[in-house]
């Protein structure tokens, strides 16, 4: 007799995401494992008087969704209560977001700081109307002059700050920018309350960081909201001391350590792989190698809920902003520049290939920052440098967002056997800001996802949250159609992807990123139960329906922990 079920999904369109991509009718769960999967007869088998039956009624199955990078707990610190939304389409223009503070300020200690996150220039009506036009200091002082306020934008990699934080971060007209970033100045010279990449620090080191217990209810609340979507596992990418001023502190080490309490008391519902972030943007080799010091997970701590098993490094900025380093100029001039310790190209090009080295050597997996085609050149090299140095056969180095990435670097990194995790829910919302920025040609490339498939690298995708919601639909959708969010607008066509490309980037191959293939990703027999079922019939949709598929039921650990309407069976039956 077969072992019975804990519990059955049948009746549906069950994407195992195998090496031969099966697709089969129903699986079947017992003990957190995957019993079997197959036809609904094959599965019926298995079927007791305690086993729970849901029956599909055509919808779809997934291995849970595993975000390979996702800033879980900054995406809760930075939302709603504990800072504004001025993202787009929360806020419209720049005078909605100064009403936005305004009311802050009005239920806000006189002195306290204001925060926010998600301010866009393209999507700022007064921006749009004048393209000379920028937020400014001035915009937030009248609603708020007895109030710091630190809004950061949607990329996490520039903030708009008023008049009273520029005081406190005793940032004046003579003020020099630190190596790897831009203090914003008008035509006087006298700072705008724009403040770029390294220069964010200024400011944001002075915003009082959240609590431990505060950051624990975070995590909770992003973890519940992750399990409506369908999410399972996920990223943190950047845990540690040089995170401290990024995102309102919501990547250093207090965030490690709430994961760490969790996880000990067996309160994590969630599957988490952290890079620790030992160096701010900015760093060096040096703090490389001191900032990982004391930072670990007990061995008590369960390794399939919690595992620190890489280092993440800060290469360059982001193209919007005019900081990823560049071969070719962008077009208003400028080639951007790396963003670690040196006082020229060359010394920092050799400070990040040594960086890169010492977390190699230390035997880590490495998850680069890197978005210009320049950068990504010398992320590329110096991984094969520090392998050639200390042979590692399977590192699994990988580039984070890789914007630019050239058929050189995608060939150098599948030889390799390295990886690149991309972000093609940013491509659909700046598609339309990059053609300005870098000409329509590079715009139209960015994000080369079939590139990167066709070289033979595992393409992993993360939604960046909080740079753009955890939606992986959306993602999928912006991988099949290559369109903006703005107009709507094809941008690279010729880089679109298959469905089954995009879905193994959300699970078999984010896996993969997480030593974990072997266990979770697919629905195969022995692997752990962790299943998405969407509303609908993924493999017919029309690709512009996919975002807005609803995610009906979420089982992890072979527990459902999400039920749409608190009802497992939505849009079919139960027997």
């Amino acid at each position: 007799m077969p072992e019975t079920a804990d519990l059955i999904l049948t009746g549906g369109d069950v994407l195992t995401i195998d090496a031969a991509f099966t697709v089969a009718q129903a699986v079947a769960v017992r003990d957190r494992r995957i019993l079997a999967v197959g036809s609904a007869a094959e599965i019926a088998a298995y079927a007791g008087p305690t086993t729970r039956v849901v029956e599909l009624a055509g919808r779809t199955v997934l291995p849970g969704i595993n975000d390979s990078h996702l800033h879980a707990a900054a995406w809760a610190l930075t939302s709603p209560p504990f800072a504004l939304d001025i993202s787009h389409p929360a806020v419209r223009s720049i005078s909605d977001i100064a009403d936005a503070v305004r009311q802050a300020a009005a239920q806000t200690p006189a002195g306290a700081w204001i925060t926010g996150l998600g301010w866009d220039n393209g999507y700022l009506a007064e921006c749009l109307a004048d393209p000379e036009r920028r937020p400014r200091r001035a915009d937030l002082d009248a609603a708020a002059p007895d109030h710091p306020v630190c809004l950061t934008d949607f990329s996490g990699h520039m903030v708009w700050v008023n008049s009273k934080a520029l005081e406190l971060a005793g940032i004046t007209r003579g003020t020099e920018s630190p190596s790897g970033g831009v203090i914003e100045t008008d035509a006087a010279g006298e700072p705008t309350g724009i403040l770029k990449e390294t220069a964010q620090a200024l400011v944001q080191g002075l915003v009082p960081p959240a609590t431990v217990a505060e950051r624990k209810a975070a995590i909770r609340s992003a973890v519940a909201a992750l399990h409506a979507e369908g999410i399972t596992s996920y990223t943190e990418p950047g845990l540690g001391p040089g995170g401290a001023e990024i995102l309102g502190g919501g990547l250093d080490t207090g965030t490690l350590d709430a994961y760490v309490e969790l996880a000990t008391a067996g309160e994590l519902e969630s599957r988490v792989r952290v890079l620790l972030l030992p160096a701010p943007m900015g760093g060096s080799a040096a703090e490389v190698t001191s900032g990982l010091r004391g930072l670990a997970v007990p061995d008590e701590v369960d390794a399939r809920r919690l595992a620190i098993i890489g280092i993440k490094v800060f290469a360059d900025g982001v193209p919007p902003n005019e900081t990823a380093w560049m071969h070719e100029p962008y077009t208003g001039g400028g080639h951007g520049a790396l963003c670690v310790h040196g006082a020229d190209a060359g010394l920092k090009e050799a400070e990040l290939a040594e960086m890169i080295r010492v977390a190699h050597a230390a035997g880590y997996q490495l998850g680069v920052h890197v978005t210009g085609d320049r950068a990504i050149d010398a992320v590329v090299d110096a991984f094969a440098a520090a392998n050639a140095a200390h042979p590692r056969p399977d590192a699994r180095h990988y580039v984070i967002h890789g914007d630019f990435a050239s058929p050189q670097s995608l060939a150098k990194l599948a030889e390799h056997g390295y990886g690149i995790n991309m972000n093609p829910a940013i491509k659909w919302t700046i598609a339309d800001l990059m053609d300005d920025i870098v000409g329509s040609a590079r715009s139209d490339y960015q994000w080369p996802v079939r590139s990167a498939a066709e070289a033979g690298i595992a393409v992993c995708v993360g939604s960046d949250a909080p740079i753009t919601q955890p939606n992986w639909r959306q993602g999928i959708a912006a991988m099949l159609l290559r369109e903006s969010k703005a107009t709507g607008r094809v941008s690279g066509p010729d880089q679109r992807v298959s469905l089954e490309t995009a879905l193994r980037a959300y699970t078999v191959n984010a896996a993969r990123q997480d030593f974990a293939e072997e266990w979770k990703g697919t629905i195969e027999p022995g692997k752990a139960a962790d299943l998405c079922v969407i509303g609908g019939d993924l493999r017919a949709a029309d690709p512009h329906d996919i975002p807005d598929l609803p995610i009906d039921l979420t089982v992890f650990d072979g527990r459902i922990v999400y039920e749409r309407d608190g009802e497992g069976a939505s849009g079919g039956g139960e027997a």
